[in-house]
């Protein structure tokens, strides 16, 4: 019942000329009820005073009533039956301009009015003589925008010579010699040179981003190069108050017997002149006897060349002391150099994991796929890919470009070898050198060695725990560091990669729990 009275209810609020909810609601002579607007014009368009509903005819135009019930009714209904009747406008659609409070969604735009319709307010453009000349298109937003501003027409072409929307009229005058295409032509070329963009930006992207890093890497060479040359000062600036302090020494502690020296030698200078005018008197005079008594043996002198006086500071003393300078700055820039490299490598850190389906039987892998070390036993593995006669694994990551870097733990092992193979690798090979596919650093009771053809014997590092290693796949290098010291170990150059390179690993044997410690890939700590 409740559903039928709304019903009924609904239909008696609506005008059956413009058959919406009511406005302004007035009654006719023989009773039927319409919107003031509706039935007004619809009188000024008639010949003769009718009814709509019943065609009942007026001798004269009817004076209209106010329906004051209706009016009430309508004011406390109208809202939500016109809201039931016709869908509100949703986002992304194009609301009715002619709507007062909640618009609804518009069936129509008329490109003369420059509005927008829902279907009660476009029912004028239906039946009203003039409306019905009106262009009606489908819904637009912003209509303003889509007309031509000089004829007022809707802009449906693009003209290609000067990349302008112009109008049907446009193409008679200012553009009759130009090519024009229909809006949607242009929109599919548009859209498919868009997809190009689209897929070209996340590389034009990634190139700025390299880039960018690539200015980064040059600012920390320069300050890398400043600190450098600052420790250098530092050093040179030490040696110069060490070498003055010595010198400041040695002069203090013989400071007695040169002053000693100095007046000795000066007092016999001194005898020596006397001396010297006397002779020279003695020789002018004829005197025998005079002469005989005034002659002296000369005074005592000491035999000075046998006296080693040798300056402080001699060449000697300077070159003993800028030798050490050389070596001592010879060393530190090394460190120095080392470490700066170092850092600057390790800014190309990758995650990596270690593939199972790779791994010697013998070998065991943890579960994060970070650890590998000889079980001991041979274990049952259906696995092509898997190494059959080496102790060895690879990574599941691969690389084919660009710049990589990785380190190992290879503490309390006594053997083990490591560093990047290529994909194509033999897996029953033996020999692993760089003719095979394999660059990598191996350690023993003999020290470090870099297998390769032949292969290259690197000093004995004490406590070596951690291994760097770093690739320019590009520029065909690999190069090894000592983590913990912060030391260049050895680097392999103009290297030919032609095919993706894999991280390399040989725990090798156990040697009766001796070389039990795993090789592990650890996290890049680094340092700014």
């Amino acid at each position: 019942m409740a559903s039928a009275n709304t019903s009924c209810s609904e239909e008696n609020f609506s005008c059956s000329i413009c058959l919406a909810v009511f406005n302004n609601p007035v009654t006719t002579a023989c009773g039927h009820n319409f919107c003031r607007t509706c039935i007004t014009k619809f009188w000024d368009e008639q010949a003769k005073y009718k009814c709509p509903v019943c065609n009942k005819l007026f001798d004269t135009r009817p004076d209209l009533q106010v329906n004051t019930l209706l009016t009430e009714m309508v004011d406390r209904f109208g809202t939500s039956v016109r809201v039931k009747e016709q869908p509100c406008v949703e986002p992304g659609e194009v609301p009715c301009d002619f709507c007062a409070g909640t618009q609804l969604k518009a069936v129509k735009s008329c490109l003369v009015c420059l509005i927008s319709y829902c279907p009660t307010h476009l029912e004028p453009h239906h039946r009203v003589a003039g409306l019905k000349k009106h262009r009606l298109v489908e819904p637009m937003d912003r209509l303003e925008d889509r007309m031509c501003k000089k004829h007022n027409q809707l802009l449906e072409l693009f003209c290609q010579t000067e990349q302008v929307f112009v109008c049907q009229f446009c193409t008679e005058t200012d553009h009759m010699s130009h090519p024009v295409v229909p809006l949607k032509e242009e929109y599919e070329v548009k859209t498919a040179q868009l997809g190009k963009i689209e897929a070209e930006v996340p590389q034009m992207i990634q190139e700025r981003k390299l880039k960018i890093q690539e200015i980064k890497e040059a600012d920390r060479q320069i300050a890398d190069v400043a600190q450098v040359l600052t420790v250098l000062i530092s050093y040179v600036e030490k040696w110069r108050d060490d070498f003055k302090q010595t010198i400041k020494e040695k002069r203090k502690s013989s400071e007695i017997q040169t002053e000693d020296l100095v007046k000795e030698l000066e007092q016999e200078i001194e005898d020596l002149t006397n001396r010297s005018s006397e002779v020279k008197q003695l020789s002018n005079t004829k005197d025998h006897l005079h002469f005989l008594q005034a002659i002296k043996d000369p005074p005592p002198t000491r035999d000075w060349t046998t006296v080693d006086v040798r300056s402080l500071s001699s060449v000697g003393t300077l070159r003993r002391s800028l030798n050490q300078l050389e070596e001592t700055l010879d060393m530190e820039m090394k460190k120095l150099r080392d470490d700066a490299e170092l850092k600057r490598v390790q800014q190309y850190a990758v995650d990596l994991t270690l593939d199972p389906d790779t791994a010697h039987p013998n070998l065991i892998l943890s579960r994060d796929g970070k650890k590998v070390h000889d079980g001991g036993v041979k274990r049952l593995r259906n696995c092509f890919k898997g190494f059959k006669n080496s102790f060895c694994v690879v990574t599941k990551q691969s690389f084919s470009s660009g710049r990589f870097y990785f380190e190992v733990q290879v503490k309390d092992k006594t053997t083990w070898c490591l560093g990047v193979a290529r994909e194509s690798i033999s897996r029953t090979c033996i020999i692993l050198t760089t003719e095979t596919g394999c660059w990598t650093l191996s350690y023993d009771k003999d020290g470090l060695l870099f297998r390769d053809d032949p292969s290259v014997r690197l000093p004995l590092r004490a406590e070596l725990q951690k291994v760097g290693v770093f690739v320019d796949y590009d520029e065909g290098l690999v190069s090894f560091y000592d983590v913990e010291a912060r030391v260049h170990l050895y680097s392999a150059t103009g290297c030919t990669f032609s095919e993706p390179l894999y991280t390399f690993l040989r725990p090798c044997l156990g040697n009766g729990g001796k070389n039990s410690a795993p090789l592990i890939i650890s996290p890049v700590n680094k340092i700014v």
